[in-house]
């Protein structure tokens, strides 16, 4: 499909196009695209740009990661898809390990998810041979594989476009737990650490950037940057930036 870069949404469908073709290539899920057209309504009502409650998320969220004794990306399909180049770059800064961890979980997606990354540079990926399981989560449970050495071990954890049980699992385990959501108002978003309300597009290269700035700053100024972040104030920032947005354009 041909797409008009002077279409109005460009970018939303050029996203769509990116994930219908992971479909076809089994990087992602029939059911991910349904997320992510639960998302892409919650971002259309932000505007589709990165709002200022989302940027001060961001800010902390890379200070937790700098901070962090073992930090983890956790990557699926439809971030492998979205932002696969971006979110190695954001590993390497950040000195984060990369896992793979899929609620539709086969041997062969894995796979393909880490021959796709493997194309973008990524190196040393965890979650092709899980050999754990979160305990607050049930074992059969689809997301409760992980890696010791990873996810399992970690002490802070970004799980873009995260399901609400695993969220809960990680913070009962005593982790901080950074999501990116488009909704504030789902489960995720509540039970995260930080949660960035801003699509998975913007924020990751928004906090590579921000990463690569801050990665000097001293360890007392980045908990500086972490004590003065209330997440539900930013849930609350986003849910009026968008009713705000609403009622200027009635």
């Amino acid at each position: 499909m041909t797409l008009s870069k002077t279409h109005p949404r460009y970018q939303s469908l050029c996203i769509r196009e990116r994930l219908t073709d992971g479909v076809r290539t089994g990087i992602t899920s029939q059911t991910g695209l349904i997320a992510h057209g639960r998302g892409e309504a919650f971002d259309y009502l932000l505007g589709e740009r990165t709002t200022d409650s989302a940027m001060r998320s961001e800010e902390a969220a890379v200070a937790m990661l700098l901070a962090a004794s073992h930090p983890v990306l956790s990557v699926n399909g439809n971030v492998a898809a979205l932002v696969p180049g971006e979110i190695i770059e954001l590993g390497r800064v950040l000195n984060a390990a990369i896992e793979i961890n899929l609620f539709y979980r086969t041997e062969e997606r894995v796979r393909i998810i880490a021959d796709h990354l493997r194309i973008y540079g990524a190196a040393g990926m965890l979650g092709e041979y899980p050999d754990a399981a979160l305990h607050p989560l049930p074992p059969e449970h689809p997301r409760s594989r992980v890696c010791k050495g990873g996810i399992y071990g970690a002490d802070v954890v970004l799980v873009p476009l995260e399901d609400g049980d695993r969220c809960q699992a990680l913070v009962g385990m005593g982790k901080s737990v950074i999501a990116i959501d488009l909704n504030p108002l789902s489960r995720t978003a509540k039970a995260a650490t930080i949660t960035i309300v801003d699509n998975v597009v913007r924020a990751i290269p928004n906090m590579v950037e921000l990463a690569i700035r801050m990665k000097d700053i001293d360890a007392d100024r980045l908990d500086d940057i972490i004590s003065r972040y209330d997440n539900e104030e930013m849930l609350r920032a986003a849910i009026e930036e968008i009713v705000t947005r609403g009622v200027g354009r009635v």
